[in-house]
């Protein structure tokens, strides 16, 4: 089970440990790490301080001394999506690689050592979404949990659960949890009978312009406001705010056009 315990000045969670399957970091590559950095010191009030450099330039946030998440730069002639990208933890890197291989996904980067903060490696499902792999050494991941400007959900956008739900079952070990309903496809994923994230199946709704992605949700105390901050520093919002299950959330860009959700959850 995921030890954690309570912050001294925050009222949030910390994390000691993360259990295999559970999303344990996320991070974004950037072809501007300068400006990008200053929109998420604006918007969550992140601090940065140097990662390793093992891929390039890379900074972790950091909130009130917790690492919450993690900005990269990309190479001049790399023109990738720009994308937050969760990491699924795993005690062992190599091992979860060769069965996401064998359960028909794809390995593109790795495995390596990240200096001495862990190993990982990135892949994607077998209908093109891409996660991270982290198994902690050094580097245990997210930090700080349950405060604005952290990480609260992550929730795989696909076509449709039937198409993924067994790969990510069967790799990481996930229980499974559907809603009963014929017009909502979702399964919610559980680890040590807690929930860590979810697969929502979309079907024609998927941008086309994205594919099958993961979703990255950060709290924050007030989604209005937030979503017209983003605007202010030259982001934009994706889907206007609404009221879900998890709170009230809008959907919203960085100014690279890296889409995320914020949401402020019901008391």
């Amino acid at each position: 089970m995921t030890e954690a315990r309570e912050p001294a000045r925050l009222k949030g969670t910390t994390h000691v440990r993360h259990a295999p399957g559970t999303p344990c970091w996320v991070s974004l590559m950037v072809h501007d790490m300068d400006a990008t950095q200053e929109f998420y010191r604006a918007l969550f009030g992140w601090r940065f301080r140097p990662g390793p450099q093992h891929l390039g330039p890379y900074v972790r946030a950091v909130l009130d001394d917790y690492q919450v998440a993690g900005i990269g730069q990309l190479p001049p002639d790399r023109h990738l999506p720009i994308a937050w990208t969760p990491y699924l933890g795993s005690d062992a890197v190599d091992v979860t690689a060769e069965a996401i291989q064998s359960c028909g996904g794809t390995v593109g980067v790795g495995p390596l050592d990240a200096n001495d903060a862990g190993r990982l490696a990135i892949a994607c499902d077998p209908v093109g979404a891409v996660f991270g792999i982290w198994q902690a050494a050094a580097h245990l991941g997210t930090g700080l949990s349950g405060v604005p400007g952290t990480p609260v959900w992550y929730e795989l956008l696909t076509y449709d659960t039937a198409s993924v739900a067994k790969f990510y079952r069967t790799v990481f070990g996930y229980a499974e949890e559907p809603v009963v309903s014929a017009d909502f496809d979702y399964i919610t994923l559980h680890i040590e009978g807690r929930p860590v994230a979810g697969i929502h199946g979309v079907g024609h709704d998927l941008p086309r312009d994205q594919g099958p992605h993961w979703m990255t949700y950060f709290e924050v105390a007030d989604v209005d406001a937030s979503a017209e901050r983003v605007t202010e520093l030259g982001g934009h919002t994706v889907h206007p705010p609404c009221n879900t299950a998890l709170g009230r959330m809008v959907t919203v860009a960085d100014p690279e056009n890296a889409v995320f959700s914020v949401v402020s959850r019901f008391d």
